[in-house]
């Protein structure tokens, strides 16, 4: 008998991180520990791209502020920076007003119902960021949230010969030293389609394998993607041709975001703008909650419109004259279709 692969009773928020769940970059409780000035590691890294281009050489701002931070290691102005201390840094991270509380808080939106109840539906958050993994894994978000996608650095690499010998034991003043994977804002949509197709929860799925739409774990219509702004083009559309909402927050503070955000929605590019304030009663909480409210309305009624097409109506008397009114076998009876 065939079978789904998944019930698609799942709805996802996906988030940006810096500057949409926090008013900073993370890495900001990193450059204070070290006594770095923020603005100039900034401004090096902006450099880079253009001084590496002359050079012949073309890399990405993400390849540039990795590669920045392990020469920092390098050179001794951040020594002893390593993944422990990566994540003792993301534990100082400042998030905006209501989160990270807001990641528990809303999973009550799937049960404010009866009907919601009565279908299982639930709610999972997802980090996606081109920033630290082991910042976001020590913030206080990190509990609170079903997967993160971002950033991540190699201590004690495996040098030459390393096939012929056994591993050596990680040492306890390891430093990063080489980068191990990346996020940037056009492979975030990659992560998209992981959570999309289930590739996070069932590592048997391939993220480039071809899933019909009603096999995948969570559809594209249920994903709200949230993020700050235009370097997230790819991934809100990546979500708004799939069905789902795009959402993108702004400093309460800044007119130049608010202004940006406007343009973005004008542009088409998003379905709705607000401030970067999650806190109860906000115009940002409000949205997201009606948001989800309504895709738990659509998984119902998809649902419940399923059980209506597969299940057969039960048999029933025919209706006609009463049954008292026939021939009955004891009254020697005998109704021959061909006398009619």
């Amino acid at each position: 008998m065939p079978a789904t692969l998944f019930s698609q009773n799942i709805i996802a928020c996906v988030w940006d991180f810096d500057k949409t769940l926090i008013p900073e970059y993370m890495q900001t409780p990193l450059f204070r520990r070290y006594g770095i000035n923020e603005a100039n590691f900034w401004a090096e890294t902006n450099a880079l791209l253009d001084r590496y281009k002359k050079r012949g050489c073309v890399i990405s701002g993400e390849i540039a502020y990795l590669n920045h931070l392990l020469t920092y290691v390098l050179s001794g102005q951040m020594a002893g920076l390593n993944n422990r201390v990566l994540r003792e840094c993301g534990a100082e991270i400042r998030f905006y007003p209501g989160m990270p509380d807001f990641f528990a808080r809303s999973r009550a939106f799937t049960s404010e119902k009866p009907e919601y109840v009565k279908h299982d539906i639930s709610l999972e958050h997802y980090v996606v960021s081109t920033g630290i993994a082991e910042m976001v894994r020590g913030s206080k978000a990190a509990p609170l949230v079903d997967g993160i996608w971002a950033c991540g650095f190699i201590e004690n690499p495996l040098q030459p010969g390393f096939l012929k010998q056994e591993e050596f034991g990680s040492s306890a003043d390891a430093e990063i030293a080489q980068i191990g994977s990346i996020i940037d804002n056009t492979n975030k949509t990659r992560a998209i389609f992981e959570i999309n197709k289930g590739t996070n929860k069932n590592p048997a799925i391939d993220v480039n394998s071809n899933i019909l739409p009603e096999d995948r774990r969570i559809p594209l219509e249920n994903i709200i993607y949230i993020a700050d702004g235009p370097s997230d083009i790819p991934s809100f559309s990546v979500v708004k041709a799939g069905g789902g909402k795009a959402y993108a927050v702004y400093n309460p503070d800044s007119n130049p975001e608010f202004e940006q955000n406007d343009r973005l929605r004008q542009a088409g590019r998003i379905d709705h703008y607000g401030p970067a304030d999650y806190t109860e009663g906000s115009p940002t909480f409000k949205w997201l909650r009606l948001q989800i409210h309504k895709m738990c309305d659509n998984i119902v009624a998809h649902r419940e419109a399923a059980v209506a097409s597969k299940v057969s109506r039960p048999p029933r008397h025919l209706s006609g004259e009463p049954q008292e009114k026939r021939p009955s076998p004891k009254q020697g009876a005998f109704f021959d279709e061909s006398r009619k």
